[in-house]
């Protein structure tokens, strides 16, 4: 909808209120018709005052969804829009539409003065007009709003259905609790859902509530020679629902930004970015976006590190760790938008030799013993439904993986010898949800922060975890290991399983890793 010509939302806003305005004046004329179909509400209505038990479920989706509970819902949202999403336009336009929708709804019944039916619940007579609902307006409105802001904020196609499921149902339910009460005739709610709608429609057409971009209210970037436009973005394809769609969507902000028509480079079973990376910087690229996981990250920033083109992060995967870690939005116009219009940062990589693969590389995090296990074990059929849910299910599989005896040199120093359940090699800090696992780790500051983990039972890991958030690590004793340096090499006595970024290296003894400072351009905001 939001990506769709302005006046599409508009002229479907038209045809709501327009039989909204053919309702109100056939209510209003006292059309037989209508008010033979109306008169059938009566039959309802007595059967449900018949239950106690279903008058008190009414009663309290009645309350509910009432102008109090209504506006404490809309002010939630918008608050979390403006907030925690930063997401000015449509916090604004969710307000505005309840506040309109409110107003409408109000004056629609002092017009029509509509007295209700004359059979509604004895236990408590609703004075005022009855037609529109104003239960129905208000939850056409609010449900409208989150199927418009699931379409911007969901990727999942599964869990935006589930949304709009939830909606519609959500809307009936009122619907038949203000028939069922006798509260409202039929065609006074489907007047009232029908204005919602209306009002959600007009309010689409007119303020947009995609984010603009932010360079808009930020300094000019200093541009020493006339930069290179040329753009090439490189693309998962498993990893967006539809190709066709992104592919409009960066054409159109990248026409915005002054960049040059896109060229599509897209990665394959056999080959995940690296090659792709390869032609985009042959071909002369003077900004590379990548959009896809962590992997697909990492193989086109390790192809493009030291050649001076920046990489342009679009998250699509599950972790997302990196886009994370430098504070790139997970909203995909908002990533593309900083990717396009952002500034460059310099950040390290990390050279990566070890038994049975050939060299590497990582940007995030390197694991071994349970941090890999956990990897391991996910179902990609999860995965695939429930997105990172699926790692903390296979990490409650893999809690008591077996202890693993370690030997660790720093910086080519002596070797020191440990035991651990998990063992983490970071260069950044934060983990899924939030969890900082390195506080001090920094991506670009040339440095290697590793951590050993050895929760001794099952239950130890619920203090263990806390203790290394807080960093209360004087109560730890030799439960947490830390250790810096520019190059670190682990050991363990038997083969583990290892990690790279959340991709699944195989089993193995040995990891040396080893921080090149600044090698990589990115993409952040300004």
């Amino acid at each position: 909808m939001l990506d769709r010509p302005r006046r599409t939302p508009l002229l479907w806003s038209l045809l709501c209120f327009a039989l909204v305005a053919v309702l109100a004046c056939l209510v209003h004329a006292g059309w037989s018709p209508l008010l033979r179909l109306d008169a059938h509400a009566r039959g309802w209505a007595t059967s449900a005052d018949q239950h106690a038990w279903l008058v008190d479920v009414m009663r309290g989706i009645e309350i509910a969804f009432a102008d109090v509970g209504m506006t404490v819902y809309t002010l939630l949202l918008a608050g979390w829009l403006l907030v925690v999403q930063r997401l000015r336009r449509a916090a604004v336009l969710v307000v505005a539409v309840m506040v309109v929708t409110l107003l409408l709804t109000t004056t629609l019944k002092t017009v029509v003065d509509r007295p209700r039916p004359p059979w509604q619940w004895h236990g408590g007579l609703l004075p005022g007009g009855s037609f529109p609902s104003g239960h129905a307006s208000h939850i056409a409105a609010l449900t409208g709003l989150l199927v418009v802001l699931a379409g911007m904020l969901v990727r999942r196609a599964a869990v935006r259905r589930l949304v709009h499921a939830a909606a519609a149902l959500l809307v009936l339910v009122v619907a038949a609790d203000r028939v069922l009460l006798g509260r409202h005739f039929p065609s006074d709610v489907v007047g009232g859902a029908l204005l919602g709608v209306g009002v959600l429609l007009l309010g689409v057409g007119v303020y947009n509530p995609l984010p603009k971009s932010h360079a808009l209210g930020a300094l000019p970037l200093p541009e020493v020679l006339p930069g290179n436009r040329e753009l090439a973005v490189i693309v998962n394809p498993i990893k967006i629902e539809s190709v066709t769609q992104f592919q409009a969507i960066v054409s159109s902000m990248a026409a915005e930004a002054r960049w040059s028509e896109p060229r599509w480079l897209f990665t394959t079973v056999e080959d995940s970015g690296t090659g792709q990376a390869h032609q985009a910087a042959v071909g002369g690229a003077g900004l590379v976006i990548v959009c896809g996981g962590d992997g697909t990250v990492r193989e086109v920033c390790a192809e493009l590190a030291g050649t001076g083109i920046p990489v342009g992060i679009v998250p699509a995967g599950t972790g997302n760790l990196l886009a994370r870690n430098l504070s790139l939005p997970l909203f995909i116009r908002a990533a593309i938008d900083i990717a396009l219009t952002g500034q460059d940062r310099a950040i390290d990589m990390v050279r990566v030799t070890g038994d049975g693969i050939d060299e590497t590389s990582f940007m995030v995090m390197a694991g071994l013993g349970f941090d890999a296990a956990i990897m391991e074990g996910v179902n990609e059929d999860i995965k695939n439904k429930v997105g990172w849910l699926a790692y903390v299910l296979s990490g409650l599989k893999a809690l008591m993986f077996p202890t693993m005896r370690l030997d660790v040199s720093v910086d080519d120093g002596p070797w020191t010898r440990h035991r651990a359940r998990t063992c983490v090699i970071g260069n950044v800090g934060s983990l899924q949800g939030g969890m900082n696992l390195i506080p001090d780790a920094a991506i670009d500051d040339g440095l290697l922060d590793l951590v050993l983990l050895y929760p001794r039972r099952f239950l130890s890991w619920i203090p263990l975890v806390l203790r290394v958030m807080t960093r209360r690590e004087d109560r730890a004793g030799e439960s947490v290991a830390r250790m810096t340096g520019r190059k670190i090499a682990v050991r363990a006595s038997t083969e583990v399983p290892r990690q790279l970024d959340g991709d699944i290296i195989g089993l193995g003894k040995e990891l040396t890793m080893e921080c090149i400072h600044g090698r990589a351009l990115v993409r952040v905001a300004r």
